[in-house]
């Protein structure tokens, strides 16, 4: 009887303990549930925001992109600067070391191209708008640099416009500034611009140390300081080609700001001329226009 009991005693035990892990489970169960619920209500809630961030963000970017456009088209309803043309010359020179009966040895044989850029106006009658405050050159880059010599950009005189020498003082850094003048007698030995566009912009290209301490063998016949000393000294025109940006910045007398990137290819040679002849000179018409953005 008392072994009955025991083992009665037993399986109830049992039941008990297996019941309290049922419970156990249900719960557990129920709590993994609640958590994975949490998990996916947090996570739709997550893309929902974000959803709607985007959207806005979106919607706000296209409206700042329209007012944009629209305040850049208020500020150019018409052109009031503009560069139609430039006008190259492109030569060649060198500095020479020593020379003899038999050799001539050159220093530095450097490639220059002179670019006279004309700005204009559609507008013929000169006003406040159309006239001249104050101008710079700025954000130089030379987008093909020649895989020979060393180019650097100087201001010119438009007197010494096609000569070859070079004023180490007007060398170009990183900004230009005009002095903007009414003057008839201006000295145009400093960057100067005439207020009504009277005169261009003068700018010199200069390729220098194409070669140096080159000696030329061959003095039976004279040597001519210019692009044929390209060909005697062996230079192709392939490695000494370049191109070059800029941009040129104009405040009007009515204080309205005006920028516009010039981008121009160095010319060595056209369809009639080559810089081996001695020279090129060539009228490029352009079409850089000045836009408005203040």
């Amino acid at each position: 009887m008392d072994k009955e009991n025991k083992n009665n005693k037993t399986k109830n035990n049992v039941r008990k303990h297996k019941k309290k892990i049922n419970l156990k489970e249900k719960f557990k169960n129920i709590d993994t549930k609640k958590f994975v619920l949490t998990v996916i209500v947090i996570f739709l809630l997550f893309v929902v925001f974000l959803l709607a961030y985007l959207l806005f963000n979106k919607y706000v970017l296209k409206i700042n992109f329209e007012n944009s456009i629209l305040d850049f088209s208020s500020k150019n309803p018409k052109t009031v600067f503009e560069v139609n043309n430039v006008t190259f010359f492109s030569s060649c020179d060198a500095k020479n070391k020593t020379a003899s009966s038999t050799n001539f040895t050159i220093e530095n044989l450097y490639q220059y191209t002179d670019m006279a850029l004309f700005i204009d106006s559609p507008q013929e009658e000169k006003t406040l708008e159309n006239t001249l405050k104050s101008v710079s050159i700025n954000n130089i880059k030379f987008t093909k640099v020649p895989e020979m010599g060393t180019p650097n950009l100087y201001y010119k005189n438009i007197y010494n416009f096609a000569k070859s020498d070079i004023i180490d003082s007007n060398l170009i850094n990183d900004k230009l500034d005009f002095t903007i003048t009414s003057d008839d007698e201006a000295n145009l030995d400093t960057p100067t611009l005439y207020n009504n566009l009277a005169n261009p912009i003068v700018l010199s290209y200069v390729n220098s140390n194409i070669k140096t301490d080159y000696t030329l063998t061959d003095t039976s016949s004279p040597i001519t300081y210019d692009g044929t000393l390209l060909k005697k000294c062996g230079v192709l025109l392939n490695p000494i080609s370049s191109s070059l940006s800029f941009d040129i910045n104009i405040t009007n007398n009515l204080d309205q700001e005006f920028k516009c990137t010039v981008y121009l290819d160095i010319p060595l040679e056209s369809a009639e001329q080559s810089i081996y002849d001695g020279s090129v000179t060539l009228k490029e018409n352009t079409n850089f226009i000045f836009y408005r953005y203040k």
